[in-house]
């Protein structure tokens, strides 16, 4: 009898296969306390655990193929760093040594510590970033206990598809080589490690699918469907052949995209859109221009900030800055600061106690204008990388117009400062807002006559306008980006932004997911900035597109007073 399961898909495409669980275990931390003799033991036990788990890594590293995305090497780099980072090593010496506690324990105390921080973090981005911290001593406890993690042993070449609670970076590359089909993992979402990584590997992914070991049977057949978050287990030979010839449907239109590469994403009606990429290291922006991005629509600069008690200086921003304004070819726009001020960004001084709800305190551009002399130093290296290529510099959560202006005019006496010490600036740098709070898009008109560009970042802007979070497995089935009310706030946006006769992208996931282009074509959107990987098959979209017919369609659309007709008449867009 065949079995149907839901989750969230992650990363899209038809997996048919057997399943192969990985069997993990839940580690089992003990905790003891030392002799006073004992501890200077478990000081160099800890240091040569730590000294394996690096090992490793680099081990995984060299098997890395040639050719692999850049951001696949990334993750195996971020958490060779971390493993590096005094925040881990030094406290948890400090945990053997004070608390006479053994290495296991004094590492736990650590890890949880430092998911803590992460979990209160407001980006939803960025608070995914726990996995890097629990997955870097997952592998360090690991070696203390002598536990090793048992991937699947495949002897053959049979794809599988591979079912589990969660899977490290390391784990995928080394998974990628044995044939995986696909991923199904029990915890997670779209911004989890597994999801990034498949989408980049091109391996469907289904993440959140609850109790998926209990449920699955070892070495049974499924049909995973990426995109629509099902698994059927158990098939009959009807499913079976239905999506066997969707997946050859699939492989074909995949092949066919290959040859749009250098062709301008121009509709049938002769609309030129403008495809961008999100990408956050230099690597990236050569898979980007490869895809046929035109220009980096969203370049995020936290990365400097994290895992350190001092704050990066502008020496070492600017080098980071005109490394990546150097790689890319086209426009590169860089979002400032996006951190909140229940992280330790200002060398350890905190700002007072965390607050209850992060995502509505002091970040973004507000901690930026509260503390100007961290915004000071980020402007002054941003603008000194501008002789290197062409910046747009993004304001991060801008509510209001006062926002925006006091920071254009820190960053005018920056640059007057600047010119004044004799440094090279570009003479045109726009500044523009990040539309991601339903304020700034209802304030809209009134910014566009300030800024130099809008871009929306739908993420946020879906969250705060729906009061969801969509890491919170509890509540993230309620995030719609189809919403009637998130849709009047991008239509307001997009049309604020036309009169006011300044460009308008979009660098969410609304901008990068094929089943909006139609949708967002019509709102009027003609730039859109999307990981590297979706280029290609937004770019097809936009080619096939009466954007005329949409344009009119939508409106329709939006006039419309009934829930359910109006999601008829989107689906209808794509039929």
């Amino acid at each position: 009898m065949s079995l149907w399961l839901s989750g969230i898909g992650v990363s899209r495409g038809i997996a048919i296969a057997r399943v192969q669980k990985l069997h993990a275990g839940d580690l089992d931390i003990p905790e003891h306390s030392l002799e006073p003799d004992d501890i200077e033991g478990e000081v160099v036990r800890f240091i040569g655990a730590q000294r394996r788990a690096r090992e490793q890594l680099h081990e995984v590293r060299e098997k890395i193929p040639s050719g692999t995305p850049g951001e696949i090497t990334a993750f195996i780099d971020t958490h060779l760093l971390m493993l590096e980072d005094r925040s881990i090593t030094d406290t948890t010496l400090a945990h053997i040594r004070n608390q006479h506690i053994n290495a296991e324990a004094a590492l736990r105390q650590t890890r949880d510590a430092l998911i803590a921080v992460f979990e209160q973090m407001d980006d939803a981005y960025l608070r995914t970033r726990r996995d890097d911290v629990d997955h870097v001593c997952a592998r360090i406890l690991r070696v203390l206990l002598r536990s090793e993690r048992q991937l699947p042993a495949k002897a053959d070449n049979e794809p599988f598809v591979l079912v589990a609670d969660d899977i490290t970076p390391a784990d995928i590359i080394i998974l990628a080589q044995q044939h995986v089909a696909a991923f199904v993992t029990e915890y997670g979402g779209p911004l989890s490690h597994t999801a990034i990584l498949a989408r980049s590997l091109g391996i469907p992914a289904i993440a959140g699918l609850r109790d998926a070991r209990r449920l699955l049977r070892e070495g049974e057949p499924v049909i995973l469907d990426g995109e629509a978050g099902h698994l059927l287990a158990a098939p009959d030979e009807i499913a079976l052949e239905f999506y066997r010839a969707k997946q050859r449907a699939q492989a074909q239109y995949r092949a066919g995209l290959v040859r749009l590469k250098g062709r301008d994403a121009v509709s049938r009606d002769g609309l030129r859109a403008k495809l961008l990429a999100n990408i956050e290291l230099p690597e990236d922006a050569k898979v980007a221009e490869e895809n046929g991005a035109e220009g980096v629509g969203l370049y995020r600069t936290e990365f400097l900030y994290m895992n350190r008690k001092d704050l990066p200086d502008e020496e070492e921003q600017f080098d980071a800055y005109a490394r990546i304004v150097s790689a890319v070819a086209g426009p590169i726009t860089i979002r400032t600061l996006d951190l909140g001020a229940d992280k330790q960004v200002d060398s350890g001084r905190s700002h007072g106690p965390t607050p209850n709800n992060p995502a509505l305190g002091l970040r973004a551009i507000r901690l930026c204008l509260k503390e100007p002399e961290l915004f000071r130093t980020q402007v002054r290296a941003l603008l000194r990388a501008s002789k290197y290529g062409r910046i747009n510099i993004m304001l991060p959560m801008i509510s209001n117009l006062q926002e925006f202006r006091q920071a254009r005019a820190a960053i005018d006496t920056v640059r007057h400062e600047l010119i004044g010490e004799g440094h090279e600036i570009a003479d045109q740098i726009p500044v523009g807002a990040m539309i991601e709070v339903p304020a700034a898009a209802l304030a809209a008109p009134m910014l566009a006559r300030h800024c130099d560009f809008f871009s929306i970042g739908t993420n946020d802007l879906i969250q705060y306008t729906l009061a969801i979070d969509r890491v919170d497995d509890e509540v993230n089935y309620l995030y719609d980006p189809l919403h009637p009310a998130v849709l009047q706030l991008i239509s307001r946006t997009i049309e604020s932004g036309s009169r006011g006769g300044i460009p308008v992208a979009m660098c969410g996931e609304m901008a990068g997911d094929p089943r909006y282009t139609r949708l967002l074509l019509g709102l009027g959107l003609t730039e859109f900035s999307m990981h590297p990987a979706s280029v290609l098959e937004i770019k097809r979209m936009i080619m096939d597109a009466d954007v005329g017919a949409l344009r009119h369609a939508v409106q329709g659309i939006l006039a419309s007073t009934d829930l359910q007709e109006m999601r008829d008449r989107i689906a209808a867009l794509d039929a």
